[in-house]
């Protein structure tokens, strides 16, 4: 039976579209066929669709169409009701949500809106509607500017209503608590309800989610864009009126302010675009100029000058109407906007008992790991035991954006390398939400360290002929400052590689760190996480064209480093043919590593040589070879060189759109792991949450 859960609300602005977020993103981390319902929703203006719809369909790239995710429209409600056929809008709704379970192992129904001229029985259609879906109810309440009695009236009135109606009500979850109610809604929700065994939750408001762009003011004002039209997804968390002078107004400017003013202020233009340049002062979001004024040419040929300046927008209106029409902006979460919806998942995961909730929602069967599952334990098993990762490359934007993540989430200490100015400033102009107190910035020309890591690294390396001085300018780069701080114990790992190739990355680890006694080589494996399940690919980055022996312990390995990361390792070790069907000097390679590795590994179950098809699909395993414990569901490939796995994984990560994270190196006696150049900030991420996984096992 297809498990199902359906979000109630007790008023319009309870913020359901968060919850919704939270409770796809949790079940997501169990499995991928998952589908988004709302029995009834308000037929919008042509080219639009449902907002809450149209976020969870497209943010988490849900195998459904637009159509399959709502039952009716309100006006057809209003017809069918008008016409006395209740009963039909029930029979329609059912309908397409029937559809929906014959191919879903979960449905999350989100209730309807206050819907104009059905408002009066919304709330019995609501109960109807779930009471025929047999789905188990979690109301959401509504604690925005609330006493404590105000928040839970409607409710005890909502809960009332259900139960009456022998509804399963398996929870309550209020939201947007000030910090005052945050404290004391959960000391009377257990009061009243404890008993009842229901989820019960408050998460707090947060102003982000509900501050609007720059480029939604801009929208909504109708705005000319003068400048900064690149920096339109700024978040205005507030607004300051600027009519005194320049010394006045820059003490009163808040962090990601919008500050509005007359459009011949010249002096204020300039004075706020420098204030925004300074680490002394707020970042801005922007400038709006009022009144249909500009600066003048001497002032737009200093800004044209200026590199990637903050938005200015001007409008037609006065200042006073436009701080009016100001407080009149809509802001929507969309699913572009991945900031806030990542920020809006973590207040859910920081806020409710998940593990209550995944109890109190009907068992789903799990088939293996899920990409989400697997991204999800990696940041988890990060954190159970923090470790303390370098990342050289921190002047890079990507870089310092992952570890306002890792560090916001404590996931892991970091230590930043390069110039702690330079950092501050990247910091600061793009508006990274990182408080440098939070970590260690280093810069190697100006470390203490320098002297005593040159001389451990002369010591180390004069065999291969390092001079003193030689060992002190290599501890200038930055690689090689990293890595000898992962040697002397400084730091446990070190990911790279996000500006520089992977040879700068690693020869200082191959040099300094060097392989772990029983490793004769150090490879390199990728997560695959594909639609339904993660597999380990092997090596598609390090080792050109292994030998027999080499490749055994590349499969050995990459089992080792699946069993750590919670996949079964089933091997498969890759060739052109399967079985004893082929010959060759290529075949006759795997056959041998096949052989190697099975014997210094019983435990393990390895088929070689096979081929991609016949290892993965179980049609074509039990066809080629039906005997085999591997075919069919393997979880590791071994790819017999490196030009036939690198080439693999990006045609399986361009065509599938799969997520590729990798490499990750195997064999070193501590983690030094290489990025891509063209890597996201997610890949950051999950690449550090890898490093320091590896330092627990």
């Amino acid at each position: 039976m297809t498990a199902s859960l359906y979000i109630s609300t007790t008023e319009t602005g309870s913020g359901k579209a968060l919850v919704s977020l939270g409770i796809i993103e949790l079940i997501l981390r169990k499995t991928n066929k998952v589908a988004f319902f709302r029995p009834v929703i308000r037929k919008q203006p042509f080219g639009k669709q449902d907002e809450d719809i149209n976020l969870i369909l497209n943010y988490f790239a849900l195998n459904q169409t637009y159509e399959s995710a709502f039952g009716l429209y309100v006006e057809e409600v209003e017809e069918l009701i008008s016409s006395s056929n209740y009963d039909e809008v029930l029979d329609k709704i059912i309908l397409k949500y029937k559809n929906l379970e014959q191919n879903y192992d979960f449905i999350l129904c989100e209730g309807s809106d206050y819907l104009g001229q059905v408002s009066a029985f919304e709330f019995n259609l609501n109960t109807e509607i779930v009471k025929n879906l047999g789905c188990p109810i979690l109301i959401v309440g509504n604690a925005d500017r609330r006493s404590v009695q105000e928040a839970i009236a409607p409710v005890k009135i909502s809960l009332k209503s259900y139960l009456a109606k022998e509804c399963q009500v398996i929870g309550i979850v209020f939201n947007k608590a000030n910090p005052e109610l945050l404290a004391q809604l959960p000391i009377a929700l257990a009061n009243q309800w404890n008993s009842s065994n229901h989820l019960l939750a408050v998460i707090p408001y947060e102003p982000k989610l509900s501050s609007p762009r720059v480029g939604e003011i801009a929208q909504q004002l109708n705005a000319e864009v003068l400048y900064g039209d690149k920096r339109l997804n700024n978040l205005v968390v507030d607004y300051v009126i600027a009519a005194m002078r320049l010394e006045h107004v820059i003490s009163r400017l808040k962090e990601n302010s919008l500050v509005i003013t007359p459009g011949d202020r010249n002096d204020l233009v300039v004075g706020l675009l420098q204030a925004h340049q300074s680490v002394n002062y707020p970042h801005l979001s922007g400038i709006l100029l009022s009144g249909d004024l500009q600066p003048e040419p001497s002032i737009r040929k200093l800004i044209d000058g200026l590199y990637d300046p903050i938005p200015i927008l001007c409008v037609p209106n006065n200042t006073y109407e436009t701080s009016e029409l100001i407080k009149q902006v809509n802001t929507s979460l969309v699913y572009s906007d991945r900031k806030k919806i990542t920020l809006g998942i973590h207040l859910f995961d920081d806020y409710v008992n998940l593990s209550q909730l995944e109890e109190q929602i009907n068992t789903i069967k799990v088939k293996g790991i899920t990409p989400k599952m697997f991204t999800y334990n990696l940041l988890q098993q990060a954190k159970s035991q923090k470790r303390h990762i370098v990342l050289p490359e921190g002047e890079e934007i990507r870089i310092l954006q992952a570890a306002a993540f890792l560090l916001n989430r404590n996931i892991v200490d970091l230590t930043l390398l390069g110039n702690p100015a330079k950092i501050e400033q990247i910091i600061k102009q793009n508006g990274i939400a990182l408080d440098i107190s939070q970590l260690q910035i280093i810069d190697p020309a100006g470390s203490d360290k320098v002297e005593s890591y040159a001389e451990r690294f002369y010591q180390l390396r004069k065999h291969k002929g390092a001079t003193p001085d030689m060992a002190r300018e290599y501890l200038l780069d930055l690689s090689y400052f990293g890595t000898m701080m992962v040697y002397a114990g400084d730091a446990d790992g070190m990911v790279s590689g996000a500006i520089h190739t992977t040879q700068h990355t690693l020869r200082p680890a191959l040099q300094l760190i060097k392989t772990k006694p029983s490793y004769a080589l150090v490879s390199s494996v990728f997560f695959m996480c594909l639609e339904d399940r993660v597999l380990v690919y092997g090596d598609c980055a390090i080792n050109p064209n292994p030998n027999a022996e080499q490749l055994a312990e590349i499969a050995l390995s990459s089992a080792d480093t699946a069993t750590a990361f919670g996949i079964e390792p089933k091997v498969a070790l890759l060739s052109y043919s399967s079985g004893t069907s082929g010959k060759g000097e290529e075949v006759e390679k795997v056959r041998t590593a096949t052989a190697i590795a099975r014997k210094r590994r019983p435990d393990l179950k390895i088929e070689g040589p096979i081929q991609y098809d016949a290892a993965v699909d179980l049609t074509v395993g039990s066809q080629k070879m039906p005997d085999s414990q591997v075919a069919g569901q393997a979880s590791v490939l071994i790819f017999p060189d490196l030009n036939t796995g690198n080439n693999t994984y990006k045609a399986v990560q361009r065509e599938t759109g799969a997520l590729a994270i990798g490499p990750i190196v195997q064999g070193l006696n501590k983690p030094v792991n290489d990025l891509s150049r063209g890597c996201t900030v997610d890949d950051i991420i999950n690449t550090v949450a890898i490093t320091a996984i590896q330092t627990q096992i």
